[in-house]
């Protein structure tokens, strides 16, 4: 599974805004490789590093993989430090001092960004720490999109045993164990839905999220909410605090207490409990 091109692009970006380097490029291992596959690039002159396969140990970032750690030179071509199979594309762009920065996810490697000078110059603690910076932004994305599929994945086979255990009726009226778990589900996808920048995936996970809600509303309780309302009350139906929801969902609690205000007001309730039973009975949560 790969992270989009969208968060990689946006770290690269960050990195030169950042530090003033003209050029920034990277990419992940391709799936079930010991390769780097370049697959963007900001601020390059020539397509040279385009979809160029990067070996662990071989060269700046695949020195940079084998040992898992920051690698830097400040005279590629003429480095003694490195290996040179990939010195062509390099010198086809005009790089002198590079940086590579492994990104690193559950302590294993999973992709490569660099950033470069078109001068022979040190890089210091500056460049180094933007690089880490937009590593670690490039590893956050990761490990949320896994997380989200994981759910996913889960609540589809959840939602399948709730089925088996209690029927397809209406599901505000299902309990048992398996409902609650779908519930839990529901309320995890809804929070992390928000975080994830690929919108084709964001909206598969939304669709999920329709579906493990509920059956056809009751006649006439289709109240419209707002995304943010269906989040709030899907933390709020699993128990949580308004301080648990709100870090939940990367708010503050009174933005948090306000998406529920306005929620109850829209359901008609006054109470945080009669508030999720009119979203159920709405077909907003499970």
């Amino acid at each position: 599974m790969a992270v989009t091109a969208v968060e990689i692009r946006g770290a690269l970006t960050r990195l030169r805004r950042t530090t003033g380097l003209p050029v920034a490029f990277g990419g992940l291992l391709d799936t079930g490789q010991r390769q780097v596959r370049i697959s963007e690039l900001s601020g390059t002159a020539t397509q040279a590093l385009r979809a160029l396969a990067v070996t662990s140990g071989n060269g700046l970032g695949g020195k940079a993989v084998a040992l898992s750690r920051p690698c830097a030179v400040t005279d590629y071509a003429g480095s003694r430090q490195i290996s040179h199979e990939y010195d062509a594309p390099v010198a086809a762009e005009g790089l002198r001092s590079v940086l590579a920065v492994p990104v690193v996810v559950r302590r294993r490697v999973r992709g490569v960004l660099y950033g470069a000078l078109r001068t022979a110059e040190p890089l210091g603690d500056r460049a180094l720490s933007a690089a880490l910076a937009a590593a670690r932004d490039v590893e956050q994305a990761l490990v949320v999109r896994e997380q989200a599929l994981t759910v996913r994945d889960e609540a589809a086979a959840l939602l399948a045993s709730a089925h088996a255990e209690t029927g397809p009726g209406p599901r505000q009226a299902a309990g048992g164990a398996a409902w609650e778990r779908v519930r839990e589900a529901h309320a995890a996808l809804r929070a992390l839905a928000p975080r994830i920048t690929d919108p084709a995936l964001r909206e598969e996970l939304l669709g999920a999220c329709g579906l493990l809600a509920a059956g056809p509303a009751e006649p006439g309780r289709r109240v419209p909410l707002a995304p943010r309302e269906v989040d709030v009350l899907a933390c709020v139906a699993s128990g949580v605090t308004n301080a648990v929801a709100a870090e939940r969902l990367g708010l503050s609690p009174e933005t948090v207490k306000g998406y529920l205000r306005s929620a109850m007001r829209r359901l008609g309730t006054r109470t945080r409990g009669e508030a999720v039973v009119a979203a159920r009975r709405a077909g907003w949560l499970p």
